[in-house]
């Protein structure tokens, strides 16, 4: 990380934090109401086929509104294709959040082989307005977009079992709605106890 690309970031920069997370058709068990001594059940497919890989990024900056984007793919589990998101998929991520807020980004990851592959280093390296930054080991607790994929899960939990294609429309759908939700978005960055607030002028 250069010292131009920090000072550039540091002028007018968003902090942008990024993370992924994948969707199955097995949803998440969560509370619901039922009769007294019946415990209700949701059937589910036991086929375990498909999923929605999500890549997420919460865009903040000081005074301005805090921005959502996010990439999903869909895996049908056929032979050969790729289980996870490339290095394509998550620079593409990337440019679109600066090409939408037109200014030096400050990217916050984990140590994702993706992220920190010899092919994602020369992309980074070829965009002097992005600076990269890896959270410690362990440290998911530091990252609001885990607080998002909590959010989202939660809004799916007990769902009966559905299509991969249905799957991935519902988690777009509770996505889109996020993106015009700017204060959950902040809740968010306040679950990890982190402040973006910029220092007082030195004396």
């Amino acid at each position: 990380m250069g010292g131009g690309k920090r000072a550039r970031a540091d002028c007018d920069g968003w902090v942008c934090f990024e993370d992924e997370a994948g969707f199955t058709r097995r949803p998440p068990r969560g509370r619901t109401w039922g009769r007294r001594g019946i415990t209700p059940v949701v059937k589910v497919s036991g086929s375990r086929s498909g999923r929605v890989s999500v890549a997420g990024l919460i865009a903040v900056r000081p005074g301005s509104r805090t921005r959502l984007s996010h990439r999903i793919r869909r895996h049908t589990g056929r032979k050969g294709e790729r289980r996870s998101l490339s290095e394509r998929d998550y620079i593409g991520l990337i440019d679109g959040i600066h090409h939408l807020v037109k200014a030096p980004i400050v990217l916050v990851w984990d140590r994702l082989n993706t992220h920190v592959s010899h092919v994602m280093r020369e992309l980074v390296a070829a965009r002097n307005w992005l600076t990269v930054y890896i959270l410690p080991a362990y440290a998911p607790d530091l990252n609001p977009v885990e607080w998002l994929w909590a959010h989202v899960k939660h809004s799916l939990a007990n769902l009966s079992s559905v299509a991969v294609d249905r799957l991935e429309a519902l988690v777009r759908n509770r996505l889109k709605r996020l993106q015009y939700r700017p204060d959950i978005l902040d809740g968010f960055l306040a679950g990890t106890g982190l402040s973006l607030d910029l220092p007082p002028p030195s004396p």
